[in-house]
């Protein structure tokens, strides 16, 4: 389990399929209101308080974006915690959950360096030709995956990817809107082409 910050009021784990896994917890299990859903969401608070000083108390957004063959991206969002007496938090609740949740067939990593992009590519030569899309937001590479992957090459691309990036919640839309392309289509070929 990794956790980061977002900002002042949220965060951001990353759970493997390992992380599930050692809790007797499936992907789809994640979706369900089962106290072992409830024993990692109180582990996952209680890491961000111990690694990033993040408090819980009131009212709190938990979004979970399922990712395929990759785990779990749980974006954790503080609401705001009644000051006064005329305010409707009474204190007795320590937390309430609004839980929204995703699934998506995309596939999306970060590399916070491009020679991490480099190498990446260069290792999924023979698992992908054709296939990917670059883009470049905020000083970060982003390296997106449709469904143009076959299933069964998805867990091999995954390990490659995780030596050298991350998972990453961004979209495509996103990065168009706000981001510069690199590659719009076969990213992987492109990059072999120039820097192999």
């Amino acid at each position: 389990m990794r956790v980061e910050r977002l900002g002042g009021d949220k965060v951001r784990f990353f759970l493997t399929l390992d992380d599930l896994m050692d809790r007797g917890i499936e992907k789809e299990d994640m979706w369900r209101d089962i106290p072992k859903v409830h024993e990692l969401f109180n582990d996952m608070m209680e890491h961000a308080y111990q690694e990033l000083g993040f408090e819980i108390a009131g009212p709190l957004a938990v979004e979970v974006f399922a990712l395929p063959a990759q785990g779990m991206v749980v974006v954790v969002t503080r609401g705001r915690v009644p000051k006064s007496e005329n305010d409707d938090f009474d204190g007795s609740d320590v937390y309430e959950l609004e839980v929204t949740m995703e699934e998506s067939d995309r596939i999306a990593f970060r590399f916070s360096d491009f020679e991490y992009l480099i190498q990446a590519a260069l290792r999924l030569e023979p698992l992908v030709k054709q296939a990917g899309q670059v883009y470049h937001y905020k000083d970060n590479y982003y390296l997106l995956f449709g469904d143009e992957l076959p299933a069964s090459r998805l867990e091999g691309v995954i390990a490659i990817l995780l030596e050298f990036g991350e998972p990453s919640t961004t979209t495509d839309v996103f990065l168009m809107e706000y981001g510069k392309v690199i590659w719009k289509d076969n990213a992987i070929q492109e990059i072999i082409h120039y820097f192999s």
